[in-house]
């Protein structure tokens, strides 16, 4: 991210300095993991103080989403971009499994952070809105790309919502396993996987 926005303008370095703190902080806790993370880390990875950094964002667990949000933003960029590309719902689907199991799509690993999200929303309700959150944002992008599906005649009517719960709530398991390389679910039997799934509760039509 540099300090200028897309059109140009000159970013507010504020927010450039909000925005390092999130890139240090999510590949910090992908790496080591919310629990061997402090805030002294963050800070001293950006050139900051550790109050600065508290300033920001309050409190550890504030911090954990706030640089998911931040690794989220990315994934959804990049996603938003290739599906706009893609000339039918099976290829805006395939875009969506593709970058779920690749482990650098969103350059801070993203996976790590989930994990340690999911472990801490376990205990703590604040933490917990902030899952349902990111997760409804999720399911919405999964329904939305069904919903235009059926607009433009590629899929017979289905239930968008029930799918998206569904079908995401498959691509996260498969997720973990290829992220834990397991020996019998890597990237392409994960992508089968979750392909078979959608060609069959969509119907959708045929590859090629």
């Amino acid at each position: 991210m540099t300090a200028k926005d897309v059109d140009g303008a000159r970013r507010d370095p504020t927010d450039q300095r909000r925005d390092d703190m999130l890139e240090a902080a999510a590949q910090l806790i992908a790496e080591r993991g919310f629990g061997e993370t402090r805030i002294s880390d963050v800070a001293r990875r950006v050139g900051a103080s550790p109050a600065l950094v508290i300033y920001y964002f309050g409190t550890k667990d504030q911090l954990l989403t706030a640089a998911l949000r931040f690794s989220e933003d990315a994934f959804y960029d990049t996603c938003t971009t290739l599906m706009a590309s893609a000339g039918s719902i099976r290829g805006r689907l395939e875009t969506i499994v593709r970058l779920s199991f690749e482990a650098d799509s969103s350059d801070v690993g993203a996976w790590g952070l989930w994990f340690d999200l999911w472990a801490q929303a376990f205990r703590h309700s604040q933490v917990a809105g902030d899952r349902v959150e990111l997760e409804r944002r999720w399911r919405t992008t999964i329904a939305d790309v069904v919903r235009v599906g059926m607009e433009a005649g590629e899929i017979d009517p289905v239930d968008a919502d029930d799918f998206a719960v569904t079908w995401g709530a498959l691509l996260d398991g498969l997720s973990i396993q290829v992220a834990l390389q397991d020996e019998m679910v890597d990237a392409d039997k994960a992508t089968e996987i979750a392909m078979r799934f959608a060609e069959r509760e969509l119907a959708l039509p045929a590859a090629g």
